[in-house]
């Protein structure tokens, strides 16, 4: 009885919750809507020596009451016989049953067993984890062993459990399926939306007011979130302290994990988004997913036309070597672009527990061409002087990547061996042309052309292999192996033809011709499990070393340094204080290694209004961080509260001061990077979802912190003092009748320190000297963004988005900064007011031909939209 009623609740339970998932139709619909026919099971039959048992007779029945004689009987749901390996896969087979199998083979005694799948314990108000529960769905049932005796089985119980935000020891993870505002858009858009993140005016995305790695799918990627279609991702995983598994190297922010939309049914299903803004930009983006069998198919393309509009100013006042001189910029940028990205991937399940991946991009690429229209106001000594350039630039680059993957898993629920090869390459070509007429009562005095032309190549390749095991007290143990080998080539030739004069002059020591081979090889173990009922624990270590080298292709000079192997622990505690709430702790130990550009003592003359210069003296930076979470659920509102700590020794950061410039030989402001003593990071986060009637989501998230950097070190009589901030966001989510839905959303930015790892590339742009996060801060800054969509169609397969992106024109950033000699206070705007209309249609047929088959009187539906 008790199981009847589990079976009855989890049907259910589960027409309410499928009735919820995106694209799919009203609670109550007839038809496809009703499937709930996701249960996959699998398994392998073996004799006693654990040798597979082939063509053994494998059926699934199901239970039920035949309505004449009032007794119980058994229907044939599916039935196959074994492969030769000895597997057996039942895919798409109902839930909502009571089912048991069947094996038989000649020789040996039957086997039989029921399966039952089992809603959890669900709480009052709380939306299911949609997720978890599909992924619940999937069961292996481990190798059978057919005896010559008869044994009583045990049952096989499956067991499962879509919110906002989902939490986990180690991460928090949001789902951004249903987005409304990021719709047509790239991750940037979506960055845009998720707590605990930030994104300035040129689309850097920040944690915590630093650089976070990127991931998809959790592995690396070189791919930039621009390059991310908004409309693929499912949701956005934010690891804040990252633990021993991961990289110790890199961004001290932690990391972003992108995960993609996945199709796990037999059949097609796809999508297509067309959309259009308003500076005349426009986007088309399809994918298409075909499974069948063993096989799932996958491919991506999209295609992006870019039209960006920004404009921008900076004054700057300098005192250098008793010089007086002030510069005063105003700009217009416009950047027109194209983008294609194709990209394809193949899943092939070599057995019900070994599956092999391919995925690769080629063909793709873009062009990007940016120009800069600067009116310039100098005044040196009293003297003022007048000029207007002109940048006109080209950027084009060519991706290629490849990726193979495999993961095998074992009888034993939980193990599993995975291992990857990633590698991401492509060449890349720019072409800049910076002119500039100098100008007296309007008129021209005399003009300047600067020309660069450059090339490169880059490759970057990671070989992963790694092993879990559970162990007892729910725990696991994990350890694994990395290897990770970047090559990067650049050439340049800066050429300059001077005032009154016809004829182009090579400038070599300001053509940055260089070459570099970085390599980092690691090693991880972690041991996770439960100390007590409501204490978990994962304890890691991490050892990691790593080389470089370098050269400079114009003087043939040699760089290179070897790190010796350094060790990073992880700790992560969970205490469940109750059945809704939880206390997190965390402390974690990372390094940051200067990259072969930042090192190579080069002035990179290319932007004559932006120098910039290597510092071969630079050492590693260390990183300790410290996370203390508490978090609280009740019905279907969910409130977290982290307290965090970042104590960084050597840090790297950019660092403007007057030098000789070995060029023109006069002192000037140059951009170079230095090691700081320290600097400490501190604050407080508040993030709180709530579904606070039926039609209104809400999320909230708030984030108080300190942040200092000691340059003592560097310039005793600067006091950078310490200055606390406040970062918040709101977005809200209305679903209204007949199939409209809005979507409000805002976030602040009150005054804070410039981002330790921001604006790291070179070449920057005019005027963009002084961004040191040593030597300024950010004014305070708002935006408001709304979309409104309309969903139609049968099976709400069609919708139409219109977006609306910073409505009150207030995301400016203004940024101030001040060291020896100068201050400058700069200011930009970028597409402001952006208005974007997009049109999703989504479509799928799925093949139910061999549970028609298989499974007479399902009553399903050949057709079923996504």
């Amino acid at each position: 009885m008790r199981k009847i009623l589990a079976s009855a609740l989890f049907a259910l339970l589960s027409i309410t919750t499928f009735a919820q998932v995106p694209g799919g139709p009203p609670a109550g619909a007839r038809g496809p809507g009703a499937n709930l026919n996701q249960g996959h099971v699998y398994g392998k039959v073996v004799d006693e020596m654990g040798k597979p048992v082939e063509f053994a007779s494998v059926v699934l029945l199901k239970s039920t009451v035949d309505p004449a004689t009032k007794q119980a009987k058994d229907i044939l749901v599916k039935a196959q016989t074994a492969e030769l390996n000895g597997d057996f896969n039942f895919k798409e087979i109902p839930v909502n049953a009571r089912l048991k199998i069947k094996i038989s083979f000649v020789g040996y005694k039957n086997y039989e067993a029921a399966v039952v799948f089992e809603m959890p314990k669900m709480e009052p108000g709380v939306q299911p984890d949609m997720a978890k529960m599909m992924a619940a769905f999937e069961k292996d049932l481990g190798n059978i062993k057919l005896a010559l005796d008869s044994k009583e089985l045990e049952n096989v119980v499956v067991t499962g459990t879509k919110s906002l935000v989902e939490m986990d020891i180690d991460k928090k993870s949001f789902n951004v399926a249903q987005n409304l505002v990021t719709t047509g858009g790239s991750a940037i858009d979506v960055m845009r939306n998720i707590p605990s993140v930030q994104v300035d005016i040129d689309g850097n995305v920040k944690v915590r007011n630093a650089n976070p790695t990127l991931f998809i799918d959790g592995r690396p990627t070189s791919l930039s979130m621009d390059q991310i279609p908004a409309d693929i991702i499912e949701k956005v995983e934010v690891i804040t302290n990252p633990s021993a598994k991961y990289d110790a190297s890199g961004s001290m922010a932690g990391i972003i994990n992108i995960v993609l939309k996945k199709n796990k049914k037999n059949g097609y299903n796809g999508m297509v988004n067309v959309g259009a803004d308003r500076f005349g930009g426009s986007n088309i983006m399809g994918n298409f997913t075909y499974q069948q069998n063993k096989w799932n198919l996958t491919a991506t393309l999209m295609n992006m036309r870019m039209r960006n509009n920004s404009i921008g100013n900076s004054l700057r006042s300098s005192d250098l070597g008793g010089v007086l001189s002030s510069v005063s910029q105003e700009s217009d940028n416009k950047t027109q672009g194209m983008m294609l990205f194709p990209r394809f991937a193949a899943d092939y399940a070599a057995s019900n527990r070994t599956t092999l991946s391919l995925g690769a991009f080629f063909g793709g690429g873009g062009q990007f061409r940016p120009t800069e229209n600067t009116e310039i106001v100098s005044t040196v000594n009293g003297v003022t002087t007048q000029s207007q350039r002109l940048s006109e630039n080209m950027r084009e680059f060519k991706p290629a990547g490849f990726q193979a993957g495999f993961k095998h898993s074992y009888p034993k629920a939980g193990r599993e061996l995975t291992g990857d090869f990633n590698y991401f390459g492509g060449t890349n070509q720019y072409d800049g042309l910076f002119t500039t007429d100098y100008l007296k009562n309007n008129v021209i005095t005399g003009t300047q052309i600067q020309k660069n032309i450059g090339s490169g190549k880059n490759s970057f390749i990671t070989a992963q292999i790694d092993y879990v095991t559970p162990i007892k007290n729910e725990g696991t143990i994990e350890t694994g192996l990395r290897a990770q080998i970047n090559d990067l080539e650049n050439q340049i030739l800066n050429t300059i033809k001077p005032v009154g004069t016809d004829v182009y002059k090579t400038i070599s020591a300001a053509s940055a011709n260089y070459e570099s081979t970085n390599k980092v090889y690691a090693a991880y173990f972690s041991i996770s499990g439960k100390a007590s009922k409501t204490l978990s624990y994962k304890i890691g270590l991490r050892g990691e070393s790593s080389e470089y080298e370098g050269k400079l292709l114009n003087t043939n000079q040699a760089f290179s340094n070897k790190y010796p192997i350094s060790l990073f622990p992880s700790i992560f505690l969970k205490k469940d204080l109750s059945k809704t709430d939880q206390l997190q702790l965390s402390v974690t130990r990372r390094v940051n290694r200067p990259n072969f550009f930042q090192i190579i003592p080069f002035v990179d003359y290319s932007d004559s209004l932006n120098i910039q210069r290597g510092n071969a003296d630079l050492v590693p930076e260390f990183t300790t961080s410290g996370e203390l979470s508490y978090s609280k659920s009740q019905g279907s509102a969910t409130f977290l509260v982290s307290g965090y700590y970042k104590y960084t020794d050597n840090l790297i950061t950019r660092y403007l001061k007057q030098e000789t410039n070995p060029i023109s030989g006069k002192l000037d402001l140059i951009n170079t990077f230095v090691n700081a003593n320290s600097s400490i990071n501190y604050g407080v986060e508040f993030t709180y979802t709530n579904k606070l009637q039926s039609w209104w989501d809400l999320t909230a998230n708030v984030n108080m912190y300190n942040s200092k950097i000691n340059i003592s070190n560097i310039d005793a009589t600067q006091v950078n003092e310490a200055l606390w901030s406040v970062f918040g966001k709101l977005n809200n989510t209305f679903i209204l009748p007949k199939k409209w839905s809005i979507q409000l959303s805002g976030d602040y930015q009150g005054k804070t320190n410039v981002p330790v790892t921001s604006g790291q590339q070179m070449p920057g742009p005019p005027g963009g000297q002084a961004q040191s996060s040593s030597q300024g801060y950010i004014e305070p800054f708002f935006g408001i963004d709304l979309a409104i969509k309309k969903t139609f169609l049968k099976n709400d397969m069609a919708s139409l988005t219109l977006a609306f992106n910073d409505i009150t024109r207030s995301r400016g950033n203004t940024r101030v900064s001040f060291g020896e000699g100068f201050s400058q206070t700069s200011f930009r705007l970028a597409n402001p007011q952006m208005i974007r209309l997009t049109f999703s249609l989504r479509f799928g047929k799925f093949d139910m031909s061999q549970m028609k088959k298989n499974n007479s009187g399902a009553g399903m539906d050949a057709m079923q939209m996504q």
